[in-house]
């Protein structure tokens, strides 16, 4: 069964259905490519970077899954999601994460001039995280940035957000809303936002340095969940140590539902 693929192409790159939810077999050089062509353009796009706990909410809610269908580039974050694509065929599948993701496409945008934008994230986070990015890119334009109130924006304050964000000139929008808030803004503001739109995830946190990265052998060894478990316990006992779990029981019957090779 290991040797049957799974393997089909979304815009010209391999994915594969992961559980509940695409996956696309990118990499960080066509990831960018293909994110920065968008941004040029100013083209209305969303890209989520998926974990398991993307595949886990998508099997659990419908509305969830239809948005992570929708999405114009889904990259595996963590390896969890890049062993599955391997188990599907895709032997070359690597890990796209969005920390690295947004390094790669601020570099782009500094040298290519196009303007960026910042959505999401506390207030001081958001001011650390702009010194951050300035002082790695001088020559870069953050035309926006906002740091949004906990709780839902109203309509009027929804719509003046939009049309800030198309009038600052971004073509990129980095949104660090924490998952599923940022995929579920992303779609809802598809052929709103003239720009790409990115749901970075923790980066806001980690690229501030509000909060500790795993290291990088961590991360390339499928361990930065409990990296993770270990730091913020209160907040992310619940996910990982019931989401991993079912992950794995999915994953498996996945599998064994594979057609024999002929």
């Amino acid at each position: 069964m290991a040797g049957t693929s799974q393997e089909s192409f979304v815009n010209g790159v391999a994915s594969a259905q992961v559980i509940s939810i695409r996956v696309d077999a990118t990499s960080y050089d066509d990831a960018t490519a293909r994110i920065i062509g968008w941004a040029r353009a100013r083209e209305s796009r969303y890209v989520c970077v998926s974990t398991v706990n993307n595949v886990i909410r998508a099997y659990d809610d419908d509305d969830f899954r239809l948005i992570m269908a929708a999405a114009d580039l889904v990259t595996p974050d963590g390896m969890p999601l890049v062993w599955a694509l391997r188990l599907f065929g895709i032997r070359k599948a690597s890990r796209v994460y969005g920390p690295d993701l947004m390094l790669y496409l601020l570099a782009d945008a500094e040298r290519l001039r196009i303007p960026v934008a910042l959505y999401g994230g506390a207030s001081e986070v958001l001011e650390r995280l702009k010194m951050a990015v300035q002082a790695r890119h001088p020559d870069l334009h953050i035309a926006f940035a906002y740091s949004p109130p906990f709780r839902p924006l109203t309509p009027e304050e929804d719509q003046w957000l939009t049309s800030e964000i198309n009038s600052s000139g971004a073509g990129l929008v980095f949104v660090g809303l924490g998952s599923p808030k940022q995929e579920r803004w992303m779609a809802a503001h598809r052929g709103r936002i003239n720009a790409a739109m990115v749901g970075v995830g923790a980066a806001f946190d980690f690229l501030s340095g509000s909060k500790v990265q795993a290291p990088r052998w961590i991360g390339q060894s499928g361990l930065e969940w409990l990296f993770r478990l270990v730091t913020e316990p209160r907040r992310l006992w619940r996910r990982y140590l019931t989401e991993n779990p079912r992950f794995i029981v999915l994953l498996l019957a996945a599998l064994m539902r594979r057609p024999l090779p002929k």
